[in-house]
C-alpha cells in the first residue's frame, strides 16, 4: 500500500520492525504483514506521530489500538494460514484485522460500537483490504451463521472463557486466541488449540486490555 513520503515515518517503522524481531517476533509472514499494513491509518490524528512507537494508543468509544507487540506476537500465536477463516472479536480500529487480511483468505470482524464497525470498514475498504467483513453486534454472540472459524482472536479482556466463541471454533486444529482476566486484576493471554482429545489451553504472556462487554452499544 503507498504511503505519503515520510524521512521520520520510515526511520519509525524500520525501528518498529527492528523491535518486533528483538522481542522475539520471528515469523516472515507475520513480519512481512506487519509491515504492510500502514499502522499511521489507524490511529488517531492526534496521535499520528506515535503510530509506530510499540505502546497502545486511545481510539474512539473509550477503546485502544493495541501496541504493535501484542498485535503481532497474538498473530503468530494464531499461526494463520493462507486458506483459513478467522475470526477477530473486537474490531475497533480496523488494524489488527488488517494484518489478518495479509495472512488469511477470509477475516469475519465484530465490533459492538456502530462508529468504530462503520470507520473501520471504511477505512479497511478505502486500503483494498478486501477479504474482510466488519459486523456490528455482540461479541461473545460472536458470528455463529460463518462458523466454524479455524482461528479466532479477541481482542478484548473476558473475566471467563466465551464458550459460544468456542463452539464456533474449527474442530481437530482450531485456534483461539485471547485475554482473560478481571479488569482489575491480572490478564493472561491464552491460546487454545481443539484436539479429537480435547481443548489444549496454554497460557502465554501477561497483557492489558479493555474489558470485553456483552451485547450491543446503544450509543457510538
Amino acid at each position: 500500500m503507498s504511503r505519503p513520503p515520510s524521512y521520520q515515518q520510515d526511520n519509525d517503522r524500520m525501528e518498529f520492525l527492528l523491535t518486533l524481531r528483538r522481542r522475539g517476533i520471528a515469523d516472515k509472514a507475520v513480519l512481512r504483514a506487519m509491515d504492510e499494513v500502514p499502522r499511521e491509518r489507524f490511529v488517531d490524528p492526534n496521535f499520528m506521530r506515535s503510530a509506530y512507537a510499540d505502546q497502545a494508543l486511545p481510539i474512539e468509544c473509550g477503546q485502544t489500538i493495541s501496541q504493535p507487540y501484542v498485535v503481532a506476537y497474538m498473530t503468530e500465536q494464531l499461526g494463520v494460514q493462507p486458506h483459513h477463516r478467522v475470526l477477530e472479536i473486537g474490531t475497533g480500529s480496523g488494524y489488527q484485522a488488517a494484518v489478518l487480511s495479509r495472512l488469511a483468505r477470509e477475516v469475519v470482524s465484530i465490533e459492538r460500537y456502530r462508529t468504530l464497525a462503520d470507520r473501520a470498514r471504511e477505512r479497511l475498504e478505502s486500503l483494498g483490504y478486501d477479504n474482510v467483513d466488519v459486523v456490528t453486534g455482540d461479541g461473545f454472540v460472536g458470528v455463529p451463521g460463518g462458523a466454524p472459524y479455524d482461528r479466532i482472536i479477541v481482542t478484548a479482556a473476558a473475566e471467563r472463557l466465551p464458550e459460544t466463541l468456542l463452539d464456533q471454533l474449527a474442530d481437530n486444529g482450531g485456534v483461539m486466541v485471547l485475554p482473560l482476566g478481571a479488569q482489575d486484576g491480572s490478564q493472561h493471554l491464552i491460546k487454545l488449540t481443539k484436539l479429537q482429545t480435547g481443548t489444549r489451553r496454554e497460557n502465554l504472556i501477561p497483557v492489558r486490555f479493555v474489558p470485553m462487554l456483552p451485547g450491543q452499544a446503544q450509543e457510538l
